[in-house]
Order: C-alpha cells, then structure tokens, then sequence
C-alpha cells in the first residue's frame, strides 16, 4: 500500500517507517499537522496512520474533520498517548477508522494495518465528472468547456471538482473551506467569493450559460443543466 504517516515524534516516526518498509509497504512522512494535510489534499493514499497530537496548530482530529467534510475515506489509524475511554470514541467518531494507543508494539500495529488493508475495499470513482457541456478529467486535471481547454489555478480546479462531485447539492463555504484549503479559516473571510469570481469568469467565458448558483447565506451549488445566476 502507499501510505503516510503524519508523526511529529521523530524516533517514532522513524520506527514505523522503518517497520511498514519491511512490509513491503510504499511511505512517505510528514512531522506536523498542516504539512500532513497539504499531501493528503493533494495526493491519493491508501492508508493514513496519524497521530492525534501534532505540532503546527493543527491536531490529528482537525485534519480528521477535513478530510471527511470533502468525502475522502482513506482508511485512517489514529496513533495517540490520549488512552481514556472518551478519548477513543472521540477518535473513532472524527473519523477514524482504528484507535492505537502509545506506547504500542510494532507487531501490533502491523496486525491493525494488515487489518484495515482487508476490510477497505476501493472506491470506484470516475475519472471524467460532467455537467452540461463542461468535463473536468481528473486524472490529468483537466478542464473543457464545449470542447474548449480552460486553464484553472490549482485553487480553482479543486473548487471545481468539488462541486461536480456534489452537483445538485447544496455546499456550504465551511465545506469548501475544509476541502480546498484543508484548514479553517474565518467563516467571514471572502477567499472563496474571490476565488469563486474567477472559476465562474473562466468556465463562463464567452457567454456560456452560468452553471454555478450562489444560494444566498448558505453556499453554492452547481447543476447540469442552465441556470441563472443571482448574487
């Protein structure tokens, strides 16, 4: 499997490693909570094992919660010294898929893997979203409105596919906040209406029918069909 370990404890962080290598497994490390969530944002994983405490102002459950909110199910195995009872469910019910709790045996640890490997079963995912005559190929980021290449922004792109893999619903900036940017900012920022602006000025270009509806208070939305835009 690939996998990434989020550990901020370096000689941890090394043992792991070292013990999922000789699994034959593919690792990639990361010792704090925003770099950790930047490569889950931006890669595909098959297997996260995260600490719950993390250096950088942001913890394994905030990384948990944003994960979830922008529909990623990589199967998650939380490391923790929090061991009480309450802490666990906490855990669990952020999103994770297992709770281990330090100190704890390699041996251990491998079984719950090997474990979580058996149980996950890949989710199908299309490769090319659609809506009306605008196709986004993910695999190689691709974006085409009538036939024609639009040129997005990593920002935008993400926003973008996001609200294709939630067209006809209705998401919130909290939603898009912890999607695309993986982290919280004020709920009052306008990050998303400035980014929002320009994804539209892109995929509207040349008089295309908008297909982006602002719902006002709530977020947005975006349907497969023409629609009219009022701010």
């Amino acid at each position: 499997m690939r996998c990434l370990l989020i550990e901020d404890d370096l000689p941890i962080a090394a043992l792991i490693r070292e013990g999922l290598r000789e699994a034959g497994h593919e690792v990639e490390v990361c010792h704090d909570g925003p770099g950790g969530l930047m490569r889950i944002t931006q890669e595909r994983w098959d297997l996260i094992v995260l600490d719950r405490m993390l250096q950088g102002g942001l913890d394994g459950l905030d990384i948990l919660s944003a994960m979830r909110l922008r529909d990623d199910h990589t199967p998650v195995l939380v490391l923790s010294a929090l061991s009480s009872l309450d802490e666990r469910i906490r855990g669990l019910r952020s999103g994770g898929d297992d709770y281990l709790t330090k100190p704890f045996s390699m041996d251990e640890l491998m079984a719950r893997i090997d474990a979580l490997a058996r149980r996950t079963t890949p989710r199908a995912e299309a490769d090319t979203l659609t809506a009306a005559d605008l196709t986004l190929e993910r695999r190689s980021r691709k974006v085409f409105r009538a036939g024609r290449a639009l040129q997005l922004q990593p920002r935008e792109y993400q926003l973008l596919e996001y609200l294709m893999r939630h067209q006809g619903e209705v998401v919130t900036r909290k939603m898009l906040l912890a999607a695309v940017w993986g982290y919280h900012f004020d709920p009052e920022t306008n990050v998303i209406d400035v980014q929002m602006s320009r994804l539209r000025n892109k995929i509207d270009e040349g008089g295309a029918t908008p297909l982006i509806r602002t719902v006002r208070g709530v977020g947005f939305t975006l349907e497969d069909s023409g629609i009219h835009v009022a701010e």
